[in-house]
């Protein structure tokens, strides 16, 4: 069937999609400057095989915990049919697939001016429903992340809504320890709320994305230019950056990278960090700012082990957090000793960190302080734990800045393949 690719009402490519809702096909191309970043080659050609995998990548991953069990209640669905189910709308961008044979209307059918269906988001966060036909209108089509989330208009205001994962639901905690840390030392950032409603926890965050601005993920901007053999995977990522007019983005990934150093993050891979783009002009503003720092602190291993190094993964740029560390030459915006006393904070936030709902109806709202019990999911020794593996990482980071020398990339340490961590 064929469809037109549009970017709010512009067109900008007709394609074929088969019954996979795969791309077969493109038959022309209308807007060339308005192609997803990415899809094209160095040599400015679109390439199908990269349009057809940034399609395929809007899809719900299907690493997604408990996804097959979900979608096992409905069995007619799968992550292709629930993609087209909302044409490919997202809330992290303006793309989607308009049906040649009935074409509709962008201002109609977006997800930032009009209200959609929760009832995909609550399928996929694993609630009951005893709906016989299912509103499969959502955002939560095209959501990324193997972590179960929903999207949710709250107020007029799009939030998201993310689990945590067994056995200790410990990322909620994770966003909100991070909150803290990038508050404190003045770092750009998403803040992140935590909830508990029915004794689970759950991470919210409004979307930092509007109507005007889009996200291209950091994955996408890399397959802008051609990297040089010679050239380092952070390298390329920060003259990439440049060539699209971010003078800054050196700094700023410096700055996220010593956060993913002091949470010990885990997972950020090349797609949950990126710049922001102006939709009307098309040119890139600026950095994104730092989100989805939950898959960090050991969060899913036992609270004996919590401080190893051993096994512990690391991501874009280098497989270990020392040697991302050494890509950092520039501490003289950090100031360490507004960290002094966060132990508190962090203890009051672990202790009573959550404001308890029942349900996550139009009356709630963000939290502006911690109320209310805890985690049902974290004893009191992995609590402490926590404090004292990040009160430790500080303590490191501090004697690293005092006898810091600069260091140079070495290219043999780089992150080889853009993968998303699996929950396994």
């Amino acid at each position: 069937m064929n469809y037109i690719l549009m970017h709010q009402n512009i067109k900008v490519a007709e394609v074929v999609l088969n019954s996979s809702n795969a791309i077969d096909e493109v038959v022309t191309v209308f807007d060339d400057a308005r192609l997803p970043i990415g899809t094209k080659a160095p040599d400015g050609k679109l390439h199908k095989s990269q349009l057809n995998a940034w399609w395929y990548n809007r899809r719900i991953p299907l690493s997604r915990a408990g996804l097959k069990d979900h979608l096992e209640r409905e069995p007619f669905l799968t992550p292709d049919q629930l993609q087209m189910k909302s044409w490919g709308l997202s809330l992290s961008d303006h793309y989607w697939m308009n049906p040649v044979e009935n074409l509709l209307n962008w201002d109609e059918i977006n997800f930032f001016d009009n209200v959609f269906s929760e009832d995909v988001g609550n399928m996929l966060m694993g609630k009951k429903y005893s709906k016989i036909n299912l509103d499969l209108i959502s955002p939560d089509n095209t959501s990324d992340g193997w972590l179960k989330k929903k999207w949710k208009i709250v107020n007029g205001e799009r939030v998201l809504i993310k689990a945590g994962s067994a056995a200790f639901h410990q990322e909620p905690y994770n966003e909100a320890i991070a909150t803290l840390i990038m508050s404190r030392l003045g770092i750009n950032h998403i803040p992140y709320h935590a909830i508990i409603e029915d004794l689970y926890p759950f991470s919210v965050c409004a979307n930092f994305i509007t109507k005007e601005t889009e996200l291209v993920s950091a994955w996408y901007v890399m397959q802008s230019f051609k990297q040089p053999n010679h050239v380092s995977l952070y390298e390329h990522y920060i003259n990439c950056c440049e060539k699209l007019g971010i003078k800054n983005a050196r700094m700023e990934i410096e700055k996220m990278i010593i956060v993913d150093y002091l949470m010990v993050n885990e997972d950020r891979h090349q797609n949950n960090f990126g710049l922001i783009r102006d939709v009307r002009t098309l040119k890139f503003v600026g950095v994104a700012p730092i989100f989805d720092t939950g898959t960090a602190l050991w969060h899913n291993q036992p609270t004996h082990i919590m401080g190893s190094l051993a096994y512990l993964e690391c991501k874009p740029f280098k497989k270990t957090h020392v040697e991302q560390l050494k890509l950092v030459n520039n501490f003289s915006w950090l100031v360490l000793d507004k960290l002094n006393g966060i132990e508190v904070d962090i203890k009051e936030l672990l202790n009573e960190p959550f404001t308890t709902v029942q349900h996550l109806d139009d009356s709630f709202e963000l939290p502006s302080s911690s109320s209310l019990s805890g985690s049902f999911f974290l004893d009191g020794e992995r609590r402490n734990r926590i404090i004292e593996v990040l009160l430790s990482r500080i303590d490191n980071l501090k004697k690293y800045v005092k006898t810091y020398k600069n260091s140079q990339d070495d290219i043999k340490a780089d992150v080889l393949e853009n993968v998303a961590y699996s929950g396994k």
